[in-house]
């Protein structure tokens, strides 16, 4: 299973927020009724964070006429270990920007 972030934006109009807080309110899916909402601070979005299988899963669970617009993103954590061994393997075989990969550095300069 993994979890995705869904992101609905909407029209920035005091009503066509109403109207989609509303639409999602009244739906009494757990997941839409818990939205966090951006809209008092400009950003005239929803979000939801949820654990499904899918990208196409995680889309469903919108109302259809908002399905179109949203954007989901895979969310994941790294450990220590993950990073330490990408930062190690691009110290090891640096690549230039000529072979379409920017070179890592940790230093600056």
């Amino acid at each position: 299973m993994g979890k995705f972030l869904i992101e609905v934006p909407h029209e920035e109009e005091v009503l066509a927020c109403a109207r989609v807080v509303e639409v999602f309110l009244k739906t009494g899916s757990h997941f839409l009724t818990h939205a966090d909402w951006g809209c008092r601070d400009g950003e005239h979005k929803s979000w939801i964070i949820i654990d499904v299988d899918s990208k196409e899963e995680a889309r469903r669970v919108l109302p259809p006429a908002f399905r179109s617009q949203a954007k989901i993103v895979s969310l994941n954590k790294f450990s220590m270990e993950e990073i330490d061994d990408i930062v190690s393997k691009h110290r090891r075989e640096p690549r230039t920007k000529e072979q379409g990969i920017t070179v890592l550095r940790s230093e600056a300069g």
